[in-house]
């Protein structure tokens, strides 16, 4: 296709014998506005590498093979180990880190798995093809950095089908432009293996068994949001609204709105909204999934109590969910109102004097044994609210019947118990007993840091710098020399366009450095010697 004209320009018609193709004067590159000067250019490199170190902000330089178990960002590789169509087929799962991620899986189709806990990286290990080694540990085999295959992949690590791209308990295919709204990651109790999910991620919709895309088939009259609650949820709060204002319930099986939560109108343009029975997203720190809560029901008991939310019942689990999730509301709003009340009563006895109680009580007594009789109570009480408060769990209500998922705020570990029986229970869990904490490679950080590298960071311009202070004396002096020569030769060339106020073109550019080789007069006398070699063939023939 040619290029277009220039503005303003005319042009002469051509017989239809001529062709013509476009002059410089009128190429794309001497009539694009898309010019820009050196300092621009540079400009907009930078750019593009702070662009670069927002999307990839660590230095991918190490693999964390050698560090161990780790909480860790992962990735699956679908390019190297693609999982089966059937799902029900055996598959070989392998996870690799962040770096090797990069360097090593940088142009292949990955999976982010996001963090998970206790795992080293695959990279290099016969769960791999050797096709691809990894390029960042050192290969005992040669004492050079990279090419390890074949390694002994760490027995301890657990996997579930977020290897697989299969995410949710609805075990769905992630696509990432075409999924709405927010998945949640359970903190994961138990392993696939075991159970649990294994740190799964789950659509909200399917937490409470509406599945995921509950809200295409809702219903999109529009209700007005109730307030948010204090310490319970909010659909659970409209539930007991609604019975007591005497409506009626719709079936959750049906697809129905459940419990008449509003609906955005257009679903297409906006994330979907959260699903009747799920808290708000302010209210909570993390989950535990149904599968986790069945694999350890035992942790059952802490819906409702402090550090936790009520539970979050699987609707699909009960014949009656709404009937249920009341049911529930009311025995967990109840044990919460008595043991206020508890409390309370309990801190008025204590900040007032228990004389006078004993002294109505014990009125018509003998004053010596009405002294005796205080002082072995009181001596009593602590001894026996030890006993009581010895096991944090005997408190509790018993736990509610059917699937739930458990949230939690940010203090719900300081609330589990930790007598002698239930820390037998914890003491698997390292994720209930302290916060975790997660590997994170050190920061690719500014120019300055990616100064002098050669691996993992740093531009082009940033690697020629380096190269530059790395040259000897002799040779260093001879390129400043070089450099002067060619700004003498380049300077009348970049001044008649800077006094016409015209852009350079490439074809400019290319022409001038033409003229400085002497490519010009190359081929005006490679034209005349083959003329010359013409004549001599002729008058050899005589």
């Amino acid at each position: 296709m040619d290029p277009p004209p220039l503005p303003n320009s005319s042009f002469t018609e051509l017989s239809d014998t001529q062709t013509s193709g476009p002059s410089r004067s009128q190429s794309f590159s001497q009539t694009s506005d898309d010019s820009h000067t050196a300092a621009e250019f540079i400009d907009s490199q930078l750019k593009l590498e702070a662009d670069a170190r927002e999307a990839l902000p660590y230095k991918f330089e190490t693999c964390t093979k050698e560090i161990g178990p780790l909480r860790q960002v992962l990735f699956s590789c679908l390019t190297c180990n693609p999982p089966p169509a059937n799902p029900s087929d055996p598959y070989d799962p392998a996870g690799v880190c962040y770096s090797c991620s990069i360097q090593c899986h940088g142009e292949h189709t990955l999976v982010e798995l996001f963090n998970k806990r206790n795992f080293v990286c695959d990279c290099g290990t016969t769960r791999l093809p050797t096709t691809s080694p990894c390029t960042l540990r050192l290969n005992p085999a040669t004492n050079t950095k990279g090419g390890v295959h074949s390694e002994e992949p760490v027995a301890d690590n657990k996997y579930n089908q977020n290897f697989r791209n299969r995410f949710c308990g609805c075990e769905c295919d992630y696509d990432a432009y075409k999924e709405k709204g927010t998945m949640f990651q359970c903190l994961g109790l138990g392993t696939a293996e075991t159970g649990g999910c294994g740190e799964d991620w789950w659509h909200p919709g399917c937490v409470v068994g509406l599945g995921p895309t509950w809200y295409e088939s809702a219903s999109r009259t529009a209700t007005p949001r109730k307030p948010k609650t204090d310490g319970l949820l909010q659909s659970i709060s409209e539930v007991a609204e609604n019975v007591v204002e005497g409506e009626t319930m719709p079936d959750a099986q049906n697809g129905s709105n459940p419990l008449g939560d509003a609906v955005p109108e257009d679903l297409n343009d906006e994330d979907p909204p959260l699903p009747p029975g799920f808290p708000d997203e302010d209210d909570f720190e993390g989950f535990i999934c149904y599968k986790c809560v069945d694999a350890h029901p035992w942790i059952k008991r802490y819906a409702g109590a402090p550090g936790f939310l009520a539970p979050v019942f699987r609707r699909s689990a009960a014949p009656s969910p709404e009937a249920g999730l009341l049911a529930k509301t009311e025995e967990v709003v109840s044990s919460l109102i008595l043991n206020a009340k508890k409390r309370k009563a309990d801190d008025e006895e204590g900040s007032e004097s228990s004389g006078p109680a004993k002294r109505v009580k014990d009125e018509d007594a003998d004053p010596s044994t009405s002294s005796t009789t205080a002082d072995s109570a009181s001596a009593a009480v602590p001894e026996a609210a030890t006993q009581v408060e010895s096991c944090k769990a005997k408190a509790l209500p018993p736990a509610p019947t059917g699937q739930i998922s458990l949230f939690f705020k940010s203090d719900f570990r300081d609330h589990l118990c930790r007598c002698s029986d239930c820390f037998p229970l914890l003491k698997p869990h390292s994720q209930l007993l302290e916060e975790e904490t997660i590997y994170e490679p050190s920061m690719s950080g500014s120019e300055d840091d990616a100064e002098g590298s050669t691996v993992g960071s740093g531009s082009l311009y940033d690697r020629g710098e380096s190269a530059l202070k790395n040259v000897d004396r002799v040779r260093a002096i001879e390129g400043v020399m070089a450099y002067n020569h060619l700004k003498d030769k380049l300077k009348p060339f970049f001044q008649q366009f800077a006094e016409s106020g015209k852009a350079i073109s490439a074809e400019d550019i290319k022409a001038h450095f033409a003229k400085m080789r002497g490519d010009e007069q190359a081929i005006k006398e490679a034209g005349e010697s083959a003329k010359n070699a013409d004549n001599r063939k002729e008058q050899s023939g005589y």
